[in-house]
């Protein structure tokens, strides 16, 4: 690419640029993308500073208000044309160029535009975010971001720094042994230069009206604002043996590690059930030769959510790659020691190295008061993720208010969402809403993404309809109706689709 003066690089010619994409040029060794608004270029960071997706397979489309945005292609963060964060998982904002058009030539700036900063406010007050998963940190770094200059406790039980929860059954129990590794959500010295304390201890209990948090340990801390972002714990099996060490469940970085040293090319495990987490670490567990069986009810994983059609091709792609999927069935008892008999409900008996079950997590709220937690242990929530005055509930925890009724989504990117709306509303700012929920998974190399409202199906799946594409090849695009409304999408292969989809509804009722 040739130099036009000092600072500046010439990429393209505006004439080829389309205003419905991202074209890829590269500025001093950088990735970047131009997109095209009218007779305005932008110019904007080539990988998503998340993962490192390549930003030229997302999105290039407008959102709800119109304004233009860009998606990323695997995990839908989505940013503005100046490269502001409007959306996670991403917690940075994307790098932004300068652009100039001289004599029909598009000129981009050597280095990057020096990001804005928030004015400061609220330097006299302090923030106590209970949890620190995906929802806890990126309140944190939403609080600063938008200027909170206050004190910020982050509290965890779990020793390890905060880490991505989803890696666990979606990376870390397939690597190599050389390779693994539980990704952090922020590098170590992140939290020592946003000034974050990061606090280990068990919450014994949170006396809501007071804003005051009392440990196991006795000690006890206040805030002007408690953000409560306490997740889920994972559903035991209440079977007989159900309590055994070789019975697991997957939650944590330390129940990754455990699952990782039971596993092996010579070792064996059932999983119970057909969820999106029983599968991927099925797939994950194969990848490291262990011999899986999956015990489920349901003849199609993830039935409720996919249908049968892609529920059953999933389980085909399970099979052809050496699990057994034995349905519908259900696990009665597990006994043993070295060798596990897992006695299913026919009389059957299978021999395994160990169990890991699969049935779905409960909130983390035995912590508060039982005024606040509604049937399910969820706790209510307004439009600004407020449960009353100085108290909000963000992530597994919260029950949003949707269509008359009130509804648990326990998916990252949604958790993350929501700690950015409270932040907004600690520091009196006008809150966007939430986004429409989106979730993806990936096994054995396929790749599904799904996009829409939680439903309730009365036990029945949803009906699927006007499939564009083939789901024998995972190339598809699915539509999920009930009788009068599409509700969701089910896609793979369609990034581009299900981000415009996502920024700007016109298929999916909202």
């Amino acid at each position: 690419m040739d130099q036009a003066g000092s600072g500046w690089v010439d990429v393209a010619a505006f004439a080829d640029l389309r205003e419905d994409g991202m074209i890829p040029v590269t500025v001093g060794g950088a990735p970047l993308v131009l997109v095209r608004d009218g007779e305005i270029v932008h110019a904007l960071g080539g990988k998503c500073p998340h993962k490192g997706a390549p930003m030229e397979q997302g999105t290039y489309c407008r959102d709800r208000s119109g304004t233009p945005v860009v998606v990323c292609p695997w995990h839908k963060a989505v940013f503005s044309t100046t490269g502001a964060l409007m959306e996670p998982p991403a917690l940075d904002p994307l790098p932004r160029h300068d652009v100039r058009i001289e004599a029909g030539r598009v000129l981009v700036a050597e280095n990057p535009a020096a990001p804005p900063v928030a004015p400061q406010v609220k330097a006299d007050e302090s923030v106590l975010v209970l949890g620190a998963g995906a929802a806890g940190v990126a309140g944190a770094a939403a609080l600063r971001e938008f200027g909170f200059a206050g004190r910020i406790t982050l509290v965890s039980d779990e020793p390890d720094a905060p880490y991505d929860r989803t890696a666990l059954s979606k990376m870390v129990l397939g690597a190599k042994p050389e390779e693994l590794k539980i990704p952090a959500l922020r590098p170590a010295e992140w939290y020592e230069a946003n000034r974050i304390e990061r606090m280990t201890a068990r919450i014994r209990s949170v006396d809501h009206m007071a804003r005051r948090v009392t440990f196991e340990s006795g000690e006890t801390l206040s805030a002007d604002h408690l953000l409560l972002a306490l997740g889920s714990v994972a559903r035991r099996p209440d079977f007989p043996g159900g309590d055994l060490e070789a019975v697991r469940v997957l939650r944590s970085a330390a129940d990754a590690r455990a699952i990782v040293d039971l596993a092996g090319p010579d070792k064996s495990v059932v999983i119970i059930g057909s969820g999106f987490i029983a599968m991927e670490t099925a797939a994950a567990l194969r990848k490291r030769g262990t011999g899986v069986t999956v015990v489920a009810r349901d003849e199609a994983p993830m039935r409720a959510l996919l249908g049968r059609e892609i529920g059953m091709r999933l389980r085909s792609l399970h099979e052809q790659n050496g699990v057994a999927y034995l349905a519908p069935a259900q696990v009665v008892s597990v006994e043993g020691a070295d060798t596990l008999s897992v006695r299913l409900d026919d009389g059957f008996v299978l021999r395994a190295d160990f169990v890991i079950a699969g049935l779905g997590a409960a909130p983390a709220t035995a912590c508060l008061d039982p005024a606040l937690r509604a049937e399910d242990g969820g706790v209510d929530v307004d439009e600004a993720m407020r449960v009353l005055p100085g108290v909000f509930a963000v992530g597994d925890i919260a029950r949003v208010a949707h269509k008359g009724g009130r509804v648990r989504i326990e998916h990252w990117r949604v958790a993350q969402s929501q700690a950015r709306i409270a932040a907004r509303a600690i520091l009196g700012q006008e809150a966007s809403s939430l986004p429409m929920p989106w979730f993806w998974t990936q096994q054995f190399g396929q790749k599904f993404e799904y996009l829409g409202w939680p439903r309730a199906w009365e036990g029945r799946e949803p009906e699927i309809y006007d499939i564009d594409g083939a789901v024998s090849s995972f190339d598809f695009l699915a539509e999920v109706r009930t009788k009068d409304e599409t509700v969701g999408l089910i896609g793979s292969k369609q990034a581009r689709r299900i981000g415009r989809e996502a920024v700007n509804p016109s298929l999916v009722s909202e």
